[in-house]
């Protein structure tokens, strides 16, 4: 089932899969993109939660369908982050799931390309973040006046020169997966905001050729993560739930040149 929302003054439109939905819930398959809340370093852009409201505001057909008054997330991604995204269809669903949240009991598990190798296969990354002291709108590791912040990560595949990683976000900072694996050496793919080069077929396939006058189009130039699966507890029955979303087409289409091209390291 789909969502169809649309946004008149930038011209876009999407048709968000749903994931999950009860009386209490409804759970979407976020599109890369498209910012969860409105974001002052982006005031013209669209965002999920307006566009949301909006839609019930027009009482849409969907809206109608489902009798909904009321769409509001306890957590975010990214702008660049795909996948599972939870809202609360009420305000005792909403209350109990943010303070699960705040409380750290909901697991929510991201896919992610990454530049290098970890040695390990299993390791945790245990750093303060806080707000970039000279750039708006980035973070970065600071010891003293950081929030605390934890992810859980584990190797998936190997690749020369890229990884691909699952990380679990057992805190939920902004920014938080791309600050702690660019700290630790391994900076997600595309992310130039922290240090993170575009994954390019060019440097991948042998004897590769553009076309006169055509310019390479990276297979991962943004940042980007994808929210594959969340695990929490239903706000009213208690019930553990597991929320999953298959993997958007840029990332398996570059996971496919990745495999053709880039021999996993010994």
């Amino acid at each position: 089932m789909l969502l169809k929302l649309s946004s008149p003054p930038t011209r876009e439109f999407w048709e968000i899969p749903v994931l999950f939905e009860d009386e209490h819930l409804l759970a979407l398959d976020k599109p890369s993109g498209l910012l969860t809340v409105a974001d002052i370093q982006y005031p013209l852009r669209p965002n999920l939660i307006e566009l949301l409201h909006k839609a019930i505001a027009d009482d849409k057909p969907w809206v109608r369908e489902r009798q909904v008054s009321f769409l509001m997330s306890p957590h975010w991604l990214d702008p660049e982050t795909s996948g599972v995204l939870l809202l609360a269809k009420n305000k005792p669903a909403l209350t109990t799931l943010s303070n699960s949240f705040g409380s750290e009991q909901p697991r929510l598990s991201f896919i992610t390309v990454v530049q290098g190798g970890p040695s390990e296969t299993r390791f945790s990354l245990n750093a303060k973040i806080a707000p970039h002291p000279v750039t708006p709108g980035l973070m970065s590791v600071n010891a003293t006046q950081g929030k605390r912040a934890r992810t859980d990560c584990e190797v998936v595949e190997r690749f020369a020169g890229w990884t691909l990683i699952r990380c679990i976000s057992i805190t939920h900072r902004p920014h938080q997966l791309r600050v702690h694996l660019a700290h630790a050496g391994f900076p997600v793919a595309g992310d130039k905001a922290y240090r993170g080069k575009a994954l390019l077929l060019s440097r991948l396939k042998p004897g590769f050729r553009l076309k006169p006058n055509h310019f390479e189009r990276p297979l991962l130039e943004s940042p980007r993560l994808h929210a594959e699966q969340l695990a929490f507890a239903h706000p009213v029955t208690g019930n553990q739930l597991i929320i999953q979303t298959p993997l958007p087409k840029d990332i398996a289409v570059a996971l496919k040149y990745l495999r053709q091209h880039a021999l996993p390291m010994a």
